[in-house]
């Protein structure tokens, strides 16, 4: 243990620098995460799977999907998913003034960035948030090896349900009649 160690909260998010975008500012269990700005390729996939997500919601009327929003479920845990998939009931009643979630969202998405510290925090700091939090699928997509991770939530935590690659098709039973080509997330 670490004698005077900082413990973060979201009041020390609206005193960070506005870099313009080029920094991720994200806080988890008090711990400060600061990510630069994600390679074009992994902006490409989270894109394409929001263009997925929200064909099928547009067609559904069931909910929206939104890109790089902020998610606080606590003071000390706020992160900032590359997608997410809320119902409508959940945007109704779980999105703040300033427009961010304040209940989780059905669900996060992330896209994993290089280096062996930002895919740790995606396949284990954030699956455990989001596991504790309530977040019902967790899908991380992956564009070196174009393969997307499905998670779902079983028995009170999210667990491996799939790990799909580009011949596959993505469903999910949270999202009913939603189907996705596997390759068209990574063209």
């Amino acid at each position: 243990m670490v004698a005077n160690a900082t413990r973060w909260t979201i009041r020390d998010l609206d005193v960070m620098p506005d870099d313009w975008g080029w920094s991720r500012y994200e806080i988890i269990d008090g711990e400060l995460f600061v990510t630069r700005a994600p390679h074009i390729q992994h902006q490409d996939v989270g894109s394409n799977i929001l263009i997925e997500l929200a064909s099928w919601s547009r067609r559904t009327k069931l909910g929206r999907a939104s890109e790089a929003v902020g998610v606080i479920f606590t003071e000390s845990d706020a992160v900032i998913p590359d997608v997410v998939w809320a119902s409508n009931e959940r945007r109704k009643h779980g999105i703040d003034e300033a427009g961010h979630f304040t209940v989780a969202p059905e669900l996060a998405v992330e896209v994993l960035s290089a280096g062996s510290k930002n895919e740790q925090k995606d396949r284990e700091v954030k699956l455990r948030l989001y596991s504790l939090y309530g977040v019902q699928e967790y899908w991380i997509a992956n564009w070196r090896t174009k393969t997307v991770e499905v998670y779902r939530r079983q028995d009170a935590q999210l667990k491996i349900a799939a790990t799909l690659a580009e011949g596959e098709k993505l469903t999910s039973p949270i999202l009913p009649g939603f189907e996705c080509v596997i390759a068209d997330i990574f063209q």
